[in-house]
């Protein structure tokens, strides 16, 4: 099958499904112009999947917008650095079931059904190029280059959305729903060290979210601080692009071993997380954070495998120093010497980080708020993590914010643990889109019930015209 008769046999699909279908929302109208039924943050695989889930539920006035270029929504052409995905082939996350819609289908279209036997987990250009393929052959509305930089709730429901385009401050766009699918990132920011932005000038250091000029670190003795699959991610990368030595400092004193994930995606713990206690939730990802995810056997021996590679196990680091446009590391032992350092330590998710946030985050409820976690396993990393419906809307901690919050959605990484991996890992996005597209559906529904409810009890319209008894010609 070519990628032309690929296209062709997915149109057939949808229209067998009868998609898109009539719009069913009635229309909102607002006197500074076009209003949104729904705006999506982000054009990444989940901003995708989300605009595909309400096209099928027949909500079609939407519209994506992402700050990046076309082509370059997410991390994968950016500052992801592995060589493939690290999930595995066969997962089906976007596709809601149209088997025509699969990563498989695209990639056997493109390199013959024989090629897919021998790929072992999917690179990520082509995972990039296939995200490409489904936003055109489905048409989802997104506009690129457009960052927005506040949320305005309004009395009336609607909310305000302060946008950049094109560099260009000062316009508004205006949405009833508005679902933050803004990536791993997009719950809070990328976690430096105090110590290291205190003490180390900027030019020393970057995290592995940044972009990194990696063709200036040739011949250059760099270090790494994390154990994650990131770090090794990075190491490999700065050595295939000339590195001298890349130096991994890992606190633990052994590499995590154990993928908590591989358990998770088998055993329905991440398409039935919703059903969980409070309490039940809370422990599964506390697990889960303390397990952490190791790095893939592949990428751990390509980067292991190169002459400059260096692992250092239980070495936190206790101080840092920057000397003759050097930075200087110390650890348990001893203190070391390199011309760059990159910084792979994750991130801090809590909604008074987002500056979109500013107007609405002091009313938005944390796990710290609704639970109390045991002492063994309580963490204030977790507790900082948005309390949220099981259709990933925000909710308020105080009556005021019930209003402000209403109609505000956010798919990222702040659903963790409320919504366990459905929204942060391809693993669960096969159960979480058709769930957030739903509970969009549901309350633009449940807003003007009544109004569909008084157009039902008022339908007259004659359906059936048959006569009786019959009458007889002439």
């Amino acid at each position: 099958m070519s990628l032309k008769t690929l296209n062709e046999q997915v149109r057939r699909d949808l229209s067998c499904l009868g998609f898109p279908g009539s719009d069913w929302v009635r229309p909102a109208r607002h006197p500074e112009g076009r209003v949104y039924d729904a705006v999506i943050v982000g054009a990444g695989q989940c901003g995708l999947g989300i605009a595909f889930g309400l096209l099928r539920e027949r909500v079609t006035n939407i519209l994506i917008i992402d700050e990046n270029e076309a082509g370059s929504e997410g991390p994968w052409v950016t500052y992801a650095r592995m060589v493939t995905l690290r999930t595995p082939k066969q997962l089906t996350p976007i596709d809601f079931g149209v088997p025509s819609l699969t990563f498989r289908a695209w990639w056997e279209a493109r390199f013959g059904p024989e090629s897919w036997a021998a790929v072992d987990k999917i690179p990520r250009e082509d995972w990039m190029a296939y995200l490409c393929w489904y936003r055109k052959i489905l048409g989802l509305p997104v506009r690129n280059r457009i960052r927005l930089d506040l949320i305005e709730p309004r009395d009336d429901g609607i909310y305000r959305l302060h946008i950049t385009r094109n560099n260009a401050s000062g316009e508004i766009i205006l949405a009833r729903k508005v679902i933050l699918a803004t990536g791993i990132q997009g719950g809070g920011q990328w976690y430096v060290p105090k110590m290291i932005r205190e003490k180390l000038p900027k030019p020393l250091y970057a995290h592995t979210s940044e972009q990194i000029d990696f063709s200036a670190l040739r011949g250059k003795k760099i270090a790494i601080l994390g154990g994650g699959a990131s770090a090794f991610d990075n190491a490999n990368y700065a050595l295939q692009e000339g590195a001298a030595e890349v130096h991994v400092f890992v606190r633990r004193n052994h590499l995590p071993r154990v993928n908590p994930i591989r358990q998770m995606e088998p055993s329905g713990l991440i398409a039935h997380f919703h059903t969980l206690t409070d309490a039940e939730k809370y422990a599964v990802m506390a697990h889960f954070f303390k397990l952490n995810q190791p790095p893939t056997n592949d990428t751990f021996r390509r980067a292991s495998s190169r002459p400059g590679f260096h692992l250092h196990l239980g070495s936190p680091w206790l101080d840092v120093g920057a000397r003759a446009n050097a930075a200087s590391v110390t650890t348990p032992q001893g203190t070391f010497r390199f011309d760059y350092l990159i910084i792979s330590t994750g991130l801090r998710t809590d909604p008074e980080l987002r500056p979109e946030l500013k107007l609405v985050e002091s009313h938005i409820a944390r796990w710290r708020d609704r639970y109390h976690a045991p002492k063994d396993i309580a963490s204030p990393v977790l507790d900082a993590h948005p309390y949220m419906s099981s259709g990933f809307a925000l909710l308020s901690r105080d009556e005021p914010g019930k209003k402000l919050l209403h109609g505000l959605f956010a798919f990222n990484y702040s659903a963790m643990i409320s919504c366990g991996l459905s929204a942060s890992a391809l693993s669960g996005m096969k159960y979480s889109l058709p769930a957030i597209s739903s509970a969009v559906a549901d309350q633009l529904f449940t807003d003007d019930h009544q109004d569909y409810l008084k157009s039902f009890f008022a339908y007259d319209e004659p359906e059936f015209v048959g006569d009786w008894p019959k009458k007889v010609p002439g």
